[in-house]
């Protein structure tokens, strides 16, 4: 039976995926109004407690998602025209088609390494420097976030769901190692990496002027600007943790208990969702492999369908001012294809 608890846990789930879209404010400042719901989720399930609001206030700078935003920020403020001579010089060797497909596929395949955030601040800097159009260069980031929310599960150095994956399933029958999810998804993940820089190539327009080109280049961030992301990307952090605590009680309750097949789809919640939390709740080690396939892969690709879905749409969302209706324009259209496709690959191929 359905509780009261459980029908608030509903509501603000369904306030979080369709207010973004509907009410302008909540669009602007999508950071405070998911912290609220982030909070309001908490207290509706009674989930507060001493270590969870330390881990919120620990976990955005422990993880080091905030301070590789700072430094990198910082970076690129001072090297950025040092930066835009390369791409030029680039560009003049390179089609822009062959450059953008060799970035989505690299930074898709070194995000299991280098991490999804270091990933992700590269690709925006390198994405702004490139001469196209406010359209396209939306296009192009949401897709290369797709590749990178992919390549980032590789290693449990990618990213906190390959990290919680492999923690799952250390022990037996698995004795899940460094290499566990390369061998284990790596055939689905590396395809798609592959795929999605053949679809950056066919986004990608042509070439703007010369004079386009200074004036994308010459649209830097302050430094203010670098330490308002900052903290925009820690209380966005902070929010997502919240949210997942307080939606505990519903995975617990509904979630796990899906069949596979059916878990895949609704997984599709990872988009408004923290996916290291689904993680958690659903990857154990009583599952048998085409399982933990499913689960997987369900959360990686629908992570990139929405801005709160993984780490580096956040950034890049952050980063580039790309509206939650900008994001789903592309992200919810690609992330259901990829989706149909990898079904019938998962469990009919």
């Amino acid at each position: 039976m359905v509780s009261t608890v459980d029908m608030g846990l509903f509501g603000i789930f369904l306030l979080v995926l369709l207010c973004p879209f509907f009410i302008k404010k909540v669009e602007e400042q999508l950071e405070a109004f998911l912290f609220l719901m982030g909070v309001s989720a908490v207290t509706i399930a009674s989930a507060w407690h001493m270590e969870l609001v330390m881990e919120a206030v620990e976990e955005p700078i422990m993880k080091g998602i905030v301070p590789a935003v700072l430094v990198a920020g910082l970076i690129f403020y001072y090297g950025r025209s040092h930066a835009q001579r390369v791409m030029n010089v680039l560009l003049d060797k390179v089609p822009l088609k062959i450059l953008v497909f060799f970035v989505v596929v690299i930074l898709g395949l070194c995000a299991s390494l280098i991490t999804a955030i270091i990933a992700a601040l590269v690709l925006v800097e390198v994405v702004s420097l490139m001469p196209l159009d406010r359209k396209t260069r939306i296009k192009l980031t949401v897709v290369a976030c797709f590749s990178i929310g992919l390549g980032a599960a590789l290693t449990p150095v990618g990213e906190p769901l390959s990290t919680i994956a492999i923690t799952k399933l250390q022990g037996p029958p698995y004795y899940a190692g460094f290499t566990f999810l390369l061998d284990t998804i790596g055939t689905y993940i590396l395809p798609g990496i592959l795929a999605f820089g053949i679809l950056s190539t066919i986004v990608v327009g042509k070439k703007t002027t010369e004079k386009q080109v200074d004036v994308v280049a010459s649209g830097g961030d302050t430094l203010r600007d670098v330490g308002i992301r900052g903290a925009k990307v820690y209380l966005f952090v902070m929010a997502l943790l919240l949210l997942g605590s307080g939606f505990k009680i519903i995975i617990d309750t509904y979630l796990i208990h899906i069949p596979s097949m059916i878990l895949y789809w609704v997984n599709m919640s990872s988009a408004v969702l923290d996916n290291a939390t689904l993680t958690a709740a659903e990857i154990g080690p009583s599952m048998e492999m085409s399982q933990i396939k499913a689960i997987l892969m369900g959360l990686l690709i629908s992570g990139g369908m929405l801005i709160p879905g993984n780490i580096p749409n956040i950034i890049s969302a952050n980063k580039m001012g790309i509206t939650s209706k900008e994001w789903a324009r592309t992200g919810v259209p690609i992330g259901l294809v990829a989706m149909l496709l990898y079904f019938g690959w998962i469990f009919y191929i």
